[in-house]
């Protein structure tokens, strides 16, 4: 049985207003991705990868062509509408984790629970669950300058995954990483995924891009024909 579309983008593009003529970033990419897939995107610096992992997070509404999310038409939608449902769709993991450093990895793991409005008890619940489930119990007290860099890019994925979004966009997560801190946290991506969580990430390592299902390639903004 064919899985449901995440996502639907059809003829989206991107561009800045320079003179004498428009640089565009994307230019028509066309894509649909399944819930439950792992799909990798790559492509030399200047490709676009970035943009377009931007426009999937909802983070940038300047684009022009169709938006789906959930069968939601991105495109149509208000300010407000996008953030609710960034909020209730999607988390995304950084290359520089983008942890509150003034704030325990308890504190910033409840931080997201907070802007969706989830109630102070509930908060906890998931927080301590989390907290276990990525076996970081002894570090909830800690501030993210006294982890190391594996142990703050596992914060960061636990807090973005805490309020269990269907979509986790990723943008070079390892690339910080020492080698085998970049392999445990690509495992772990194995395991949210078939937990059943989308995952898009934006990696220039091969053996990362394996890991996934498949691979969309970007060069000069164009999708390369897989």
């Amino acid at each position: 049985m064919p899985m449901k579309p995440l996502i639907e983008l059809k003829g989206l593009e991107k561009s800045f207003p320079t003179r004498p003529s428009p640089t565009w970033v994307l230019r028509q990419i066309n894509l649909t991705i399944a819930e439950g897939e792992f799909i990798t995107i790559m492509g030399p610096s200047g490709a676009g990868k970035s943009s377009l992992l931007a426009i999937l997070g909802l983070h940038d509404p300047s684009f022009t062509g169709e938006f789906h999310l959930d069968g939601k038409p991105v495109h149509k939608l208000s300010a407000r509408e996008r953030a609710g449902l960034g909020r209730e769709f999607v988390g995304f993991v950084f290359q520089r984790f983008h942890l509150l450093e003034d704030l325990t990895v308890a504190e910033n793991l409840d931080a997201p629970l907070g802007y969706r409005g989830v109630p102070r008890a509930e908060r906890e619940g998931l927080v301590a669950d989390a907290l276990d489930r990525f076996g970081i119990v002894g570090k909830k007290d800690l501030f993210p300058a006294q982890l190391s860099g594996g142990q703050q890019q596992l914060v960061a994925v636990a807090r973005a995954v805490i309020a269990k979004p269907k979509l986790l966009l990723a943008d070079e997560p390892t690339g910080n990483l020492h080698t085998e801190q970049g392999r445990e946290i690509m495992q772990l991506f194995q395991r949210l995924n078939r937990d059943g969580t989308t995952i898009v990430q934006v990696t220039h390592s091969e053996e990362n891009a394996a890991q996934g299902h498949r691979v969309v390639r970007l060069r000069d903004g164009w999708m390369e024909k897989e």
